[in-house]
């Protein structure tokens, strides 16, 4: 199994748990839940929670729903945006080279509590048994997939094989289409994954 971003993060939660996953590759794994409990609601995860609440009752009262977009609409309105993450990642899913119809950057709001209390790595340290390889880009970012993935490396003791890829002049967004750092990463996540599969 492999996955990329928050599908990273699946993908590595999806092998505590099911055996028949015979390795599984985290590319720039995001564990969601983090990410709601920090950026996504501000840094204020029960102030989240409490404003979601109120919003259920509102929305089963015959309310609106909300529907929040969870990046800049535009390259132009993420312009001048300090955080590479952010930035690079408006550039990808808001131009040709990423837009997809109904993509994953919008959330109903009410619908989110449940991301509050997820941890992608709960119990990484007894479950994770399988080879396991991390795929990481060193130039950091808002999504802390580097931080991620760092800790699922450092956590899965038990895994039969563990490996982290680092990519020193990579970053999130690069590990998506930029041909060089995938390039480098799959010259890594192809021998692993022939190696692992031709032996299952």
């Amino acid at each position: 199994m492999l996955g990329i971003c928050g599908g990273g993060g699946y993908a590595l939660n999806a092998a505590l748990t099911e055996k028949r996953i015979k390795a599984v590759v985290g590319i720039a794994p995001v564990n969601l839940g983090r990410l709601f409990r920090e950026s996504f609601s501000g840094f204020d995860p029960l102030g989240a929670l409490q404003a979601m609440a109120a919003q259920r009752t509102a929305e089963a009262r015959g309310g609106a729903l909300r529907v929040d977009e969870l990046l800049p609409a535009s390259p132009a309105e993420a312009a001048g945006l300090t955080d590479r993450d952010v930035a690079e990642a408006t550039e990808h899913c808001k131009t040709r080279r990423g837009a997809q119809p109904g993509g994953a950057t919008r959330m109903l709001f009410s619908h989110a509590q449940k991301a509050l209390s997820w941890d992608a790595f709960a119990y990484a340290e007894m479950l994770m048994t399988q080879p396991m390889m991390v795929v990481i880009g060193r130039k950091v970012g808002a999504f802390g997939a580097c931080r991620d993935g760092s800790e699922i490396y450092g956590r899965a003791t038990a895994s039969a094989d563990r490996r982290m890829v680092e990519l020193e002049d990579g970053s999130h967004d690069d590990l998506y289409d930029r041909p060089e750092p995938v390039g480098q990463a799959m010259a890594e996540i192809g021998p692993f994954l022939k190696r692992h599969l031709a032996a299952a």
